[in-house]
Parts: C-alpha cells; sequence; structure tokens
C-alpha cells in the first residue's frame, strides 16, 4: 500500500480552530490599542492647538487668538502666523477625532475654547477640552466641558 503524503482533514481544522482562537483573543486587545494611540494623538493634538492659539495671539495682537481652525492655514487671517499647525490637523479631522475651536470673545479674541470629540465609538470614548489657561480635560462619556476633569 502506497502512504499518502500531506495533512488529514482533521489536523487541517484543528490548525484553523487554532488560529480562530488566537485571533478571537488578539483583535479586542489590537482595537482597544488603536483607541489608546487615537486618544493620546488627541491630546498631542489639542496640546498643538494650545501652543498655536498662543503663538497666533502673540505675531497677531490686534487680532488676539483665533476662532476657527482653519485660520492656522496656508490661508489665513494674519501673515505671520500662517501654517502653524499641520495641514492635516487645519482640516479638523485627524487620527479619529474631531476638532472644533469656540468660545472666542472679545476684541482682540482673549477667550477660546477647544473640543476633540472621537469620530465613532472605535475611534475612542473620551473626549476633551481645552482654553486659554492651557488646562486639558475629558470626559469618559463623551463631550468634555470645562467642568470636566483634568488630564494628570
Amino acid at each position: 500500500m502506497k502512504k499518502q503524503k500531506g495533512f488529514s482533514l482533521i489536523e487541517l481544522l484543528i490548525v484553523v480552530a487554532i488560529i480562530l482562537i488566537i485571533a478571537a483573543i488578539a483583535i479586542p486587545n489590537l482595537i482597544k490599542s488603536k483607541m489608546a494611540a487615537n486618544e493620546a494623538s488627541a491630546v498631542g493634538s489639542v496640546r498643538t492647538i494650545n501652543t498655536s492659539e498662543v503663538a497666533f495671539a502673540s505675531a497677531c495682537p490686534n487680532i488676539g487668538f483665533t476662532a476657527t481652525i482653519t485660520d492656522f492655514g496656508a490661508a489665513g487671517p494674519c501673515n505671520a502666523a500662517r501654517q502653524l499647525l499641520d495641514p492635516q490637523l487645519v482640516t479638523g479631522t485627524k487620527s479619529g477625532y474631531t476638532f472644533a475651536l469656540g468660545g472666542a470673545t472679545g476684541t482682540p479674541v482673549v477667550t477660546y475654547t477647544i473640543t476633540a470629540s472621537p469620530v465613532n465609538a472605535s475611534s475612542g470614548t473620551r473626549g476633551f477640552f481645552s482654553d486659554e489657561s492651557g488646562v486639558i480635560r475629558y470626559n469618559i462619556a463623551g463631550v468634555a466641558t470645562v467642568a470636566s476633569p483634568a488630564l494628570q
């Protein structure tokens, strides 16, 4: 009788079952890691926007802080403060988060707020907030406000 070479169907099914078990364990951890990376990127972007607001107000004291994130781009209203942010962040969306400026009051503008909100549930769970004080706050359940706890 001639001996068959190769794997039996049972052996192949066992290998496939092991791969599926490993994938079932690894994929949720991969998603959590991606969310943590997106949240870290959002905090870094909020810090960058805070720094850019101070630089903008210093370069253009007659305007003060800016009220829109697009003012940091190439077509901003202040020649000395153009392109303070990277082009991706100027669009208002980066790494699964949307960024918005608001709360601008006065002439020149002396206040501002920054909010960073996850685009969807798989991009992050925490929302972030900052204002002219530079303190970054977070909210686990959604949009952060001035009353939210500060990051440590």
